[in-house]
């Protein structure tokens, strides 16, 4: 298995073999293999062994692509203001209900569930540790450099973070994964400037120090 890949370097063609590894994975759920995979992205079995070492190997970098779609707040530290705070997390708040809701990341979860709760293979620690922990590791910094900068107030990054993923994704993740038929990706898809504008006005609400009012 290979180690950590940096979710941010894979190189274009290296993107178009995960592309085509997460469709077939909405596809077919457990049905990925390096064969699967190497057909449809139109390369090799020995080109996705050199490149990802194996199947758990393929698996991480696939996870990590999709996580990767939640992007990394870009900020200033020696000039972070209010403003540029808030811009970063209404961003960050935007990507991550985005990706969540989608089907990928349904259909990628679903599977992970599943496989961790018959003991299959290590998939759900490849989705937990690569995907909501990898992009908890991309906020965290900014909270702690919003706080640095006196304009959020918090004891724990940790805690300060789940109280953002709560108000950002509330039951909406939950309900899609269980198939609420009441709750289409249509109407939340719909909806999610006006979620993520109420999420980020609540987490300031709660977290903002004075001048960020």
């Amino acid at each position: 298995m290979i180690s950590k890949i940096d979710e941010e370097v894979f190189t274009p063609r290296q993107q178009a073999v995960l592309t085509a590894a997460l469709d077939l994975l909405v596809e077919n759920g457990d049905g990925l293999t390096m064969t699967a995979v190497a057909r449809r992205a139109s390369c090799s079995k020995e080109t996705l062994y050199k490149w990802f070492g194996d199947r758990d190997g393929l698996l991480t970098a696939t996870v990590q692509w999709q996580a990767a779609k939640v992007r990394m707040p870009q900020v200033n530290r020696s000039s972070l203001n209010a403003k540029a705070l808030r811009a970063s997390v209404e961003q960050f708040a935007r990507d991550l209900l985005t990706v969540l809701i989608g089907e990928i990341s349904i259909t990628l979860n679903r599977t992970a569930v599943t496989h961790a709760a018959q003991e299959k293979d290590s998939l759900g620690a490849i989705v937990l540790e690569n995907g909501p922990m990898a992009i908890r590791r991309r906020l965290k910094p900014i909270l702690e450099a919003g706080r640095d900068a006196r304009l959020l107030r918090f004891d724990s990054s940790e805690d300060a973070y789940r109280t953002f993923f709560g108000l950002v994704v509330r039951d909406v993740q939950i309900r899609l994964l269980l198939g609420d038929k009441t709750l289409t990706q249509i109407n939340v898809e719909a909806n999610i400037e006006a979620d993520v504008q109420t999420a980020t006005d609540q987490f300031f609400a709660l977290y903002g120090a004075d001048k960020t009012q």
